[in-house]
């Protein structure tokens, strides 16, 4: 970490649990703001495959989200793959998927999430992922197939809980964010913040949300999902650590299958060829 990573994080920690002091409830929806704020927007130049692409936009509740698309022909329906990257990621991450998928004849959607990539804004959570994905659905889809990774995979499962489909659906994740109680007990022990704001801060997630951070679960969601799952998870991932995804493989739904990595991480795992060779085979 660097040394202005440091100062940073200290200074974060040292505001928030003065102003816990004060009002814990101001501290919980400053944390939350934290939270939801990508540490570094990334602006990535296009791989070559993406300046192939036909360029898409459209507006939805003050945003402008932008993506792309490829192998769109009216005249021919072609099965859709949506692409759907985590926090401080972007689409132009899985430009190694795009060539396999099309030598496979697919249609291929990839926006960037708020505040990530190429669209606009500056926070993400789960309902607004979830509502970025409705709305392309409903402009662009429909589309039967997707391959999310970390947040996107939090996304797409809660989404698709609540939302008509049959087992013909099928679903990629790698390395999913399963448990929102995980990615909270870790922001509260990486910032090391007073652990008093934290009832205000889950009532808070679930004031925006509309259910409790414990039920922001991918475990809970999968009960509700009939679409054929490949799950990808790696031994060494320290950012949706594998004891939150084998809990889901011990419940043992017939319809996900499960595959176990050892040295890719959280990141490498959607780059390794073996992966994606086995999720373009799947989708």
């Amino acid at each position: 970490m660097k040394l202005v990573q440091k100062i940073a994080i200290r200074y974060i920690r040292t505001k928030l649990n003065l102003l816990a002091v004060v009002s814990k409830r101001k501290a919980a929806e400053k944390a939350l703001e934290i939270f939801s704020t990508p540490y570094r927007k990334i602006k990535k130049k296009n791989p070559p495959v993406f300046d192939k692409a036909e360029k898409l936009s459209f507006k939805m509740d003050g945003y402008i989200i932008r993506g792309f698309r490829w192998n769109h022909d009216t005249a021919i329906q072609r099965r859709k793959v949506l692409i759907l990257h985590g926090f401080e990621s972007t689409v132009k991450n899985f430009d190694c998927y795009i060539n396999p998928l099309l030598k496979k004849n697919y249609e291929i959607l990839a926006f960037d999430a708020p505040a990530h990539g190429d669209s606009s804004g500056k926070y993400l959570n789960l309902p607004l992922y979830i509502k970025t994905i409705e709305t392309v659905i409903k402009k662009y889809g429909p589309v039967q197939s997707f391959m999310a990774h970390s947040f996107g995979g939090m996304a797409i499962t809660h989404y698709l809980e609540k939302h008509k489909h049959n087992s013909d659906y099928r679903i990629a994740l790698i390395a999913p964010a399963t448990e929102t109680t995980t990615a909270v007990n870790y922001f509260f022990s990486f910032l090391q913040l007073n652990e008093g704001i934290k009832p205000e801060f889950n009532k808070l997630i679930e004031e925006k949300a509309g259910i409790k951070p414990e039920n922001i679960s991918i475990r809970r969601a999968a009960k509700h999902i009939k679409a054929s799952i490949l799950w990808f998870h790696d031994e060494e991932d320290d950012i949706t650590p594998l004891s939150d995804a084998i809990k889901v493989k011990d419940d043992h739904h017939p319809n996900i299958k499960f595959v176990i990595t050892k040295g890719l991480g959280h990141r490498r795992i959607y780059r390794d060829p073996d992966v994606s060779k086995q999720i373009v085979e799947f989708l």
